[in-house]
């Protein structure tokens, strides 16, 4: 009787649980629905690959999809994540290794929602909760822009480096449900054009978030757009500090003007800074090719969100430097002064300037450590290489000599980032590199 009992209890219990599993099955491997499912695109117009090419530039796409000495968007670049390493895919019209025989729809369903034919889920690595805000139209003509603006190239797909169990993908549907968003952007109501344009270019085909935004523990991030505080709040990413982008006095843009956000974002500088660490791959290939109504906007946009003072602290007020006897400022006069200069003003806009810098006042010394220890790449604007780069001090100085270095410049001029420590200096100096001279300069046509 108990056993007949238990056997009913036990089937009517096995029933959810399949029905359960069946739509976890369907749900984590369906191909979302694309509006372009009856579009056949077989012929692109010139105008519209131009425009997918913008587009793409707006995208930074080849940030990640090219290395140098390879062919354009063939893939290959190695990217670290808290599992283990995976690479960038070709993304040329290969039809064998790239993305040649993607219909429109297939590339919509991979480019906004993060899901490859067949139902395959990409790592969010791919900013595909960013780039689901492109509009169609945008879509439309970057699909153009890959299948014709660029030469097929056969470049095998790296395989991951992710360990089973943790490299099966269906679990990122479930990722995806929570964090991921499903809809384009929607202009806001209230707001004019030009701060619609920015916001669209800021949260969408620029994924600005992905860099400086923090992440939770699910490695999300935590906010989308500006409804959210933590958006563009600063974020550490890859031995990088990605700083506010927010009106922060300290650590963010309070202290930039429109006209310079555009500057820095057209020319690599300003009187505030020069681009450096991951921004130089983004001003080489990116930004420096969108237009000025769209640097406009996006200096509207983010000088319109606002700043954190109980995060970002008392604003800073240049403070002359004492006498000194600390090693880190005799270490500073032989190695630094002469191009950021004795008072560490710097030789705007070529030199920056150290007092008041973002990488001397925020609590992160990510930034200011793998700078020091490897310098920075090479900005080349309006095709001309820069003739002034920060070198690597990797082989020169010890990492205790950096930590002084760096400890003098960030409590001097009225800096507050705080003191270095050595064990830091040493960690980055074990994951990092030196950056290269020759940095990847795309010529897309």
């Amino acid at each position: 009787m108990n056993t007949r009992r238990f056997a009913r209890t036990a089937g009517w219990l096995a029933l959810p649980c399949l029905i359960a599993a069946g739509l976890l099955a369907w749900y984590v491997t369906r191909e979302p629905a694309s509006p372009f499912e009856q579009e056949q695109a077989t012929t692109f117009d010139p105008a519209l690959v131009s425009r997918g090419e913008y587009v793409a530039r707006l995208g930074d796409c080849v940030a990640c999809h090219s290395l140098a000495g390879k062919a354009p968007f063939a893939g290959g670049l190695e990217m670290a994540t808290p599992l283990g390493a995976i690479h960038a895919t070709n993304i040329t019209p290969d039809r064998d290794v790239g993305i040649g025989a993607y219909s429109l729809a297939d590339f919509d369903r991979a480019v906004r929602q993060g899901v490859a034919p067949g139902g395959r889920r990409l790592y969010p690595a791919m900013p595909y909760p960013s780039y689901v805000k492109l509009s169609d139209d945008d879509v439309r003509a970057l699909y153009a822009f890959f299948m014709k603006g660029v030469q097929p190239a056969s470049e095998p797909n790296i395989p991951g480096a992710i360990p089973w169990p943790l490299n099966m993908r269906w679990p990122i549907a479930l990722w995806n449900g929570v964090f991921a968003p499903t809809a384009t952007y929607a202009a806001k109501h209230g707001q004019d054009a030009l701060w619609n344009r920015g916001a669209y270019i800021v949260q969408g085909p620029g994924h600005c978030g992905s860099c400086h935004t923090p992440r939770g523990l699910a490695f999300n991030e935590k906010a989308l757009d500006e409804t959210g505080t933590p958006f563009l709040a600063g974020a550490l990413l890859d031995g990088w500090y990605a700083p506010s982008l927010r009106q922060d006095h300290n650590t963010g843009l309070g202290r930039w003007s429109e006209p310079q956000i555009v500057q820095f974002l057209k020319t690599g500088r300003n009187q505030h800074a020069v681009v450096y660490g991951s921004m130089t791959e983004a001003f080489n290939n990116s930004t420096q090719f969108m237009t000025d109504d769209d640097l406009a906007a996006i200096a509207r946009y983010l000088k319109a969100l606002p700043g954190d003072p109980q995060r970002d602290g008392a604003p800073w007020q240049y403070q002359a430097a004492a006498a000194d006897a600390r090693p880190g400022a005799h270490l500073y006069a032989t190695r630094c002064a002469s191009c950021h200069g004795p008072d560490g003003k710097g030789q705007p806009d070529w030199m920056p300037p150290l007092a008041g810098a973002t990488s001397a006042l925020a609590k992160e010394a990510a930034s200011a450590i793998n700078i020091t220890l490897n310098g920075s790449q090479r900005i080349v604007a309006a095709g001309v290489p820069d003739a002034y780069r920060m070198p690597a001090f990797r082989e020169q100085l010890s990492d205790q000599e950096i930590a002084q270095v760096l400890t003098y410049m960030r409590s001097t001029w009225g800096n507050t980032g705080g003191a270095v420590d050595a064990k830091d200096v040493n960690k980055l100096r074990g994951h990092t590199d030196p950056a290269s001279s020759s940095p990847i300069i795309l010529h897309m046509r």
